[in-house]
C-alpha cells in the first residue's frame, strides 16, 4: 500500500524536515517505489511535483527536500501500485479546480468494483481507483452545492457522507485539501502530531536527522502533521482510530466524525 503525508499550519511553514523522512520510505527504508508526488498551496496557487521514480533516488525529491517552500497546507504521497501502471498519469497527488480553487487529493488503499457514473465535469486521466474516487467526490460536492462554495464545516459534513459511500468498496485512507482546510480519513491507519509551543527537538525514524524547532519557529506557530506512520521516534504521535474522518485547520484538529461503511466489496 501507499503512504500519505499531510501538513496543515496556522502560518506558512516548510516541510523539509518531515519530507526528508518520508522520502526515504519510497524505496529506501520501505517498499513504496512506484512513484511519488507533493503539492503545496500558496494562496490560491499550487506547486505540484510528481515523479514516477522512487522518491529515495529521485532528483526531483532531492530538490524538494532542500527547497524550503512555505505553505499552510501540503499533501504528499509515495506509491506502491495496486490499480494502474507505474506512470506519471497515475502518480498522486491529483489536482482539480472547483469553485475557483484548486483541490488536492491523495489516497492509500484499494477500492474494489468502484465504477461510479461520471458526468464529465471531472474525469480521470489515469487508471487508478484513487483518481476515480476524487473525480466522483468533487462531482458530488458540486452537485450538492452548485456554483457557490460552502464553509469548511458544511464541506466536512458532506465529505463525511460521501466517504461512507466510497468506503464500502474497500480501504480508503485519504488526504483532501482546498488550501483552507485539510480533511484526513483514517480508513485503516493514520497518525498525527500537533507541534506548538513549547517546542522541542525531533528525530526522524528513517534518517539520522534531528531538528530543534525552537530555532525555526515563533511561539505562536502551530503545525499539524499527518502521516501513515509516525515520522519521528522521540515524539508522541496520536493514532487516528480506523474509521474516522478528521478536519484540520490553522494547525489544529477541529472536528472528528466516525465513518461506518457497509459490508466491504469482495473480489469476484
Amino acid at each position: 500500500m501507499c503512504q500519505l503525508l499531510g501538513m496543515n499550519c496556522n502560518v506558512p511553514t516548510d516541510i523539509c524536515f518531515s519530507f526528508s523522512g518520508f522520502q526515504a520510505r519510497g524505496g529506501g527504508t520501505d517498499v513504496h517505489s512506484d512513484g511519488w508526488g507533493i503539492a503545496f498551496f500558496e494562496g490560491k496557487g499550487t506547486r505540484l511535483f510528481l515523479d514516477p521514480q522512487p522518491s529515495s533516488t529521485s532528483p526531483v525529491a532531492e530538490l524538494v527536500r532542500h527547497y524550503p517552500i512555505r505553505s499552510k497546507n501540503v499533501i504528499a504521497h509515495i506509491r506502491k501500485a495496486t490499480q494502474g501502471s507505474v506512470g506519471l498519469e497515475n502518480t498522486h497527488p491529483f489536482i482539480r479546480e472547483l469553485w475557483g480553487r484548486y483541490w488536492i487529493f491523495a489516497h492509500n488503499g484499494n477500492l474494489l468494483d468502484f465504477t461510479p457514473e461520471l458526468d464529465s465535469t471531472f474525469m480521470p486521466v489515469g487508471l487508478t481507483d484513487s483518481e476515480r474516487a476524487f473525480c466522483w467526490l468533487l462531482q458530488e460536492l458540486r452537485g450538492r452545492f452548485g456554483s457557490s462554495a460552502p464553509e469548511c464545516s458544511t464541506l466536512f459534513d458532506a465529505v463525511h457522507q460521501l466517504t461512507l459511500e466510497i468506503s464500502r468498496h474497500g480501504e480508503f485512507n485519504f488526504l483532501l485539501s482546498n488550501g483552507d482546510c485539510l480533511f484526513a480519513h483514517a480508513s485503516t491507519k493514520l497518525s498525527h502530531i500537533i507541534r506548538q509551543a513549547p517546542f522541542t527537538e525531533a528525530h526522524l525514524k528513517d534518517q539520522d536527522v534531528t531538528v530543534d524547532f525552537n530555532d525555526l519557529t515563533n511561539p505562536s506557530d502551530r503545525v499539524a502533521v499527518i502521516a501513515t506512520q509516525p515520522l519521528t521516534d522521540n515524539e508522541t504521535w496520536t493514532d487516528m482510530a480506523p474509521g474516522t474522518l478528521w478536519w484540520f485547520e490553522e494547525g489544529t484538529a477541529i472536528k472528528t466524525l466516525t465513518t461506518r461503511p457497509g459490508p466491504m466489496k469482495k473480489p469476484a
